[in-house]
């Protein structure tokens, strides 16, 4: 390869691309070069990395082997630059959804996704079973409005349990600060709201932990660091949480994540590492690592997290629970660290889809957060019929599919022919094309936004305060330039339309969410 004559790819009009299964598209596996490296050596790759010379020289480098400058920066692209992630809306009519209105308030949306469920009652409190079992939000409610058990009591035996678990043996490092007198007092005031028959949702008294990235008062909002909440205070909650807390959720305190968010494995040198509940030799993924564990660990039935890139689909994945990126712009930005603006979000991890749906419909607005963004009317699936859910149609890409260790392909391939088989549904193969020049745009799209985002930051920072991994991040990022990120949003236009083709005949997009699994001590040896 000819490092210094990084000539680009000239792509045919998206228009023209197939999409049929029969397709002539190649797919590119995904190749990521870049040196393993640990200890000292990553130290030594840091420094070198932040060198004015030598570091411009192994920056070009490594973009010109990851194919950045070939699929990308030099990338002869014919369709225009697309900025926000907002697809043209098509209303349809559905008897399947409930349309809410937009006048309803916070706890009446809550109220509305609750009838959309089957109906609960006493006796599933009742007989649930004694071991280990990870209590619903529904089950919460049941039981608080039952007076089998009060708002005090769990927030008691919640701090209990993250006591014992942020200690030897287990140093399972799901928080990186949690007020004792904070969620007692919160929980006094559910409490007595229940013993006055004046709960405020089923949401009042419920554990909810918050990723340390979205402000949330009395806590300082760290993004995972040891520094930023010195330079950025936290003075109000964001307006997830004020919706939160309008419902009575008991909100718990931050979880850990990985630093500023710019890594998968949710790996902190200042917070500690967050432990797998199922495997403590394994991550949990990242960047919301501590709010998927507490959730797999059954200390909340849920949590939000931030997603730009899969933050917090990944930790979901590999810690077994539900993670849910909602659309753009449906749920408000602010308050939330603004590390990438077009990507990022909030998003919910939760134990069940059910729970996820009830603090969805908590902190989804009617209105876009976003100036220019484009939202769809909000609206709810209806889950209390006996009849089964209708037909869907998914659309699965086999060559992307199957680019993964053969467990995880054989497991997720069990699940789909269950679908088919026990619920009718329906699969239609495809081609995605571009799948690999998608990885790259969106490197470089989250890239250059978290490098402006924080660049006011940094430049009165000491590098010594950021851990090894986030230095070598950051100066990667800080190499991306306006034309890569230009050159991104023109492949973000083509894989719109390439979506929106396929979805035009699908429900969904089917593929593993991670493709392998990853011991901690293989990333912290």
């Amino acid at each position: 390869m000819d490092l210094f004559n990084s000539r680009g790819v000239a792509y045919k009009p998206a228009k023209d691309v197939d999409l049929s299964p029969t397709s002539s598209e190649f797919y590119l596996t995904a190749n990521v070069k870049a040196p393993r490296m640990v200890g000292i050596v990553v130290k030594i790759f840091a420094w070198v990395l932040e060198m004015r010379i030598l570091g411009k020289l192994l920056l070009y480098v490594l973009k010109a082997n990851n194919l950045i400058y070939k699929l990308v920066g030099n990338a002869e692209i014919e369709e225009s630059p697309v900025f926000l992630p907002s697809h043209p809306v098509e209303e349809k009519e559905n008897e399947e959804v409930k349309y809410i209105g937009v006048a309803l308030s916070e706890t009446e949306q809550v109220q509305e996704a609750v009838s959309c469920l089957p109906s609960w009652s006493d006796t599933e409190v009742d007989s649930l079973n004694p071991s280990f079992h990870r209590w619903t939000i529904m089950d919460y409610s049941t039981a608080y409005r039952s007076r089998k058990i009060t708002p005090l009591t769990v927030a008691e035996r919640f701090i209990a349990a993250v006591s014992e678990s942020s200690k030897p043996p287990l140093n399972m490092s799901f928080f990186i600060n949690y007020n004792v007198e904070d969620i007692l007092k919160q929980a006094a005031e559910s409490t007595n709201r229940y013993e006055h028959g004046q709960p405020l949702s089923v949401l009042d008294g419920v554990p909810i932990a918050v990723k340390d990235e979205i402000d949330c008062l009395p806590y300082p909002t760290t993004g995972g660091t040891s520094w930023l909440h010195k330079l950025r205070p936290c003075t109000s909650d964001a307006s997830c949480i004020r919706y939160l807390r309008l419902c009575g959720a008991l909100i718990v305190g931050k979880t850990n994540m990985h630093e500023l968010g710019i890594g998968t494995s949710g790996i902190n040198p200042h917070h500690g590492s967050t432990r797998n509940p199922y495997n403590t030799s394994r991550i949990c993924g990242g960047s919301s690592s501590g709010s998927a564990a507490v959730v797999a660990a059954g200390l909340c039935p849920a949590a939000l997290g931030v997603d730009g890139g899969g933050s917090v689909r990944i930790p979901a994945s590999l810690c077994g629970v539900v993670g849910l990126k909602p659309t753009f712009g449906r749920v408000p930005h602010s308050g939330v660290l603004p590390l990438n603006w077009t990507v990022g979000m909030v998003g919910i991890l939760a134990a069940t889809i059910e729970d996820a749906f009830i603090v969805y419909a908590a902190i989804s607005s009617k209105i876009p957060s976003h100036q220019n963004a484009i939202l769809p009317k909000l609206c709810f699936p209806l889950l209390n019929t006996s009849r089964p859910i209708p037909s869907v149609t998914m659309a699965k890409y086999g060559e992307w599919f199957n680019d993964c260790s053969d467990d995880i392909r054989i497991c997720c391939s069990n699940a789909l022919d269950k679908l088919q088989k026990h619920h009718g549904w329906k699969m239609v193969e495809v081609t995605i094309p571009e799948i690999e020049v998608m990885r790259l745009a969106h490197y470089s799209t989250i890239a250059s936004e978290c490098s402006t985002a924080l660049s006011s930051y940094l430049e009165k920072l000491d590098s010594s305060q950021l851990g090894w991994d986030a230095r070598v991040a950051l100066a990667v990022y800080g190499s991306f330039g306006s034309k890569e990120y230009i050159k991104a949003q023109k492949i973000r236009n083509r894989q719109m339309y390439f979506h929106r083709k396929i979805l035009a005949h699908a429900d969904v997009i089917v593929s593993p969410t991670t493709g392998v699994r990853v011991n901690l001590d293989t990333i912290e040896a």
